[in-house]
């Protein structure tokens, strides 16, 4: 097998691996958490609470950076956009209002800025040599 054909073939397969691991970090810090708070004067917030989208965001850094670093830096991206949207899509899809879709939309293009600007960062610092 030539090594272009091997690569090409490992792609998919290393972006499935991103976006499933970034499904079941949703799963894991977002999921279970499905309730709004109500507060005294009857407004209402959540479900998620800071301390768990910021869990979710330094727990996909691992994934991320280690991906940007050993793996094809568009595998990591489209794979970890991919799953992160999927789970939003899921987890919020039974919303009433529909808007749901403009969330998933946001989460979409958020994690590619995100996603892409720590796997060029890391991409640029391991290819000119500087430290890692």
């Amino acid at each position: 097998m030539s090594p272009h054909l091997k690569k090409s073939a490992v792609r998919p397969l290393a972006s499935l691996l991103f976006a499933v691991v970034a499904a079941v970090l949703w799963a894991a810090w977002l999921g279970w958490d499905q309730h709004r708070d109500v507060h005294p004067d009857g407004s209402t917030t959540g479900p998620y609470q800071p301390w768990q989208v910021i869990g979710l965001v330094l727990t996909l850094l691992v994934p991320v950076c280690w991906g940007a670093l050993r793996c094809d830096a568009r595998s990591v991206v489209a794979g970890t956009s991919a799953g992160l949207t999927f789970a939003a899509f899921y987890d919020w899809s039974d919303d009433a209002t529909g808007l749901f879709g403009v969330g998933v939309t946001l989460v979409l293009l958020g994690s590619l800025a995100a996603t892409g600007t720590v796997a060029a960062v890391l991409g640029h610092r391991g290819q000119s040599g500087g430290p890692a």
